[in-house]
């Protein structure tokens, strides 16, 4: 048995995991490099195997880092399923189509030479036809708490992770000549204090873990005071004339943000007369998932569903899904709450409401999740100013708000607790920057702990 790490290197957030088992090649997610902005030629390059000798992909969750490079896994020749839950099926699609949709436009909008002279314009990375070929691929067969028997001696099974909408842990039971292990992939933990998902369940034993480590040197602040100080800072600044700008990661913070909202006009801690943007086209559909995934959601905001009350659906709410509506709302000087992505503000429509808010007194910028380094989000959060967006200089006026509370990522403490659950004697740490995964190292007292480089090996 062995397992080798093909994702991004420390300080860059990127997943994927090469198992090898009983004559299988397999992989645990397939993500792109997220965090610096320069990362388009190692997402380019080779992935450190062969696609087409990977058997099947097992996917933790929809978020880019975890399943970005799929497309091009099927690309470069992976003929394979691609096993996850319905719920993550149903927001992977949303997530590749879109990223899709951006390379190729991209390259569309990019100079185009004199007429005659050869198109020597980058390819993107892969496109529309490479991604809907890599769908087709995705067998929604996984339920939390089934295993599924995948090869002999190979046996999965997924468990609720609680990060976004259908993530999962899997727990891998693996048997060759005669051995036996137990091997356990954290994918991304949620953060117990969700109002809306169900709270990472609790692992199962294991020998071996990989875990993730994006906040394994700090503890979150209660989610109660991020929300009262969530609700002061929109009432502070509609107060003051100005516009609320929030970069959302389109996948369950658009969502949780919503119920918030709404739970905080029927708490009379905000006026009902305030007028809401959500301005993401992904974020209004994977909204509608929601709706369909009660499974994964906590009891009061499913019941609301089940009884057709609509916990995301509040007063002076605007679903923006046009660009020529987002444009417009550039004309809005006061009074709203702007809702776009990206979340690290590294795409997206939220670059032109920054470039229109950010260098005005009146305004503020609220973070509510993990800014990797090298993300505009990080750049703002550590005082930089000024800030370079769509080709300009701007300084940072608006007044700038983290609220790490409402993080869909588990905190240190949290990690310790999931981990203590597992007993593994090995424990490899992904998924993180270096102080964040040096910190969460010397806690870990009672297993022997690896920090993996890119595309290392090891035998297990």
């Amino acid at each position: 048995m062995r397992l080798s790490f093909h994702g991004a290197d420390r300080d860059v957030t990127g997943s994927c995991h090469l198992v090898e088992c009983a004559g299988r090649r397999f992989l645990i997610d397939c993500g792109l490099y997220q965090g610096s902005q320069e990362l388009n030629e190692e997402n380019a390059g080779g992935f450190g195997f062969d696609p087409a000798g990977i058997d099947f992909v097992l996917l933790t969750h929809a978020h880019l880092d975890h399943c970005g490079r799929l497309a091009l896994l099927a690309k470069r020749g992976f003929r394979g399923e691609i096993i996850t839950t319905m719920a993550t099926h149903e927001l992977a699609r949303l997530v590749m189509l879109d990223a899709a949709h951006l390379l190729e436009e991209a390259r569309s909008n990019s100079h185009r030479p004199p007429h005659g002279a050869d198109d020597k314009r980058a390819e993107p990375l892969f496109t529309l036809a490479d991604t809907l070929r890599s769908l087709e691929s995705f067998k929604p067969s996984a339920a939390y708490g089934e295993p599924i028997d995948l090869a002999e001696g190979i046996r999965a099974t997924f468990v609720d992770a609680g990060h976004i909408l259908g993530s999962a842990s899997i727990l891998l039971e693996l048997t060759e000549a005669g051995r036996s292990l137990r091997l356990l992939f954290s994918g991304d933990l949620g953060n117990a204090g969700d109002r809306l998902l169900l709270p990472p369940a609790p692992p199962p034993r294991a020998d071996v873990v990989v875990i993730e480590t994006t906040y394994g040197d700090r503890l979150h602040k209660p989610m109660d005071a991020s929300i009262d100080e969530f609700y002061s800072s929109i009432s502070e600044t509609l107060g003051r004339g100005g516009n609320v700008i929030i970069p959302t990661f389109a996948l369950e913070r658009a969502q949780e943000l919503l119920l918030v909202l709404n739970q905080g006009i029927e708490k009379s801690r905000l006026m009902p007369s305030m007028q809401v943007f959500l301005d993401s086209p992904m974020a209004i559909s994977a909204t509608e998932i929601f709706a369909r995934h009660l499974e994964c959601l906590q009891p009061e905001a499913a019941g609301l569903f089940r009884s057709k009350r609509d916990p995301l659906a509040l007063p002076g709410l605007h679903f923006i899904r046009e660009r020529v509506e987002s444009v417009a709302l550039n004309n809005v000087r006061g009074g709203a709450i702007i809702m776009a992505g990206s979340g690290m503000a590294t795409g997206g429509r939220v670059r032109h409401h920054l470039k229109h808010n950010v260098s005005r007194e009146e305004c503020s910028v609220i973070f509510v999740g993990f800014a990797a380094k090298g993300t505009l989000a990080r750049q703002i959060i550590d005082g930089q100013s000024p800030v370079h967006i769509l080709g300009e200089d701007f300084p940072v006026r608006a007044r700038i708000h983290t609220l790490n509370g409402f993080s869909a990522h588990a905190d240190q403490a949290g990690l310790l607790k999931w981990h203590e659950h597992t007993g593994a004697a090995r424990t490899f740490l992904t998924h993180g920057e270096q102080n964040a995964m040096q910190a969460l190292a010397s806690r870990l007292a009672k297993t022997q702990v690896e920090m993996p480089t890119l595309n290392q090996r090891f035998d297990l």
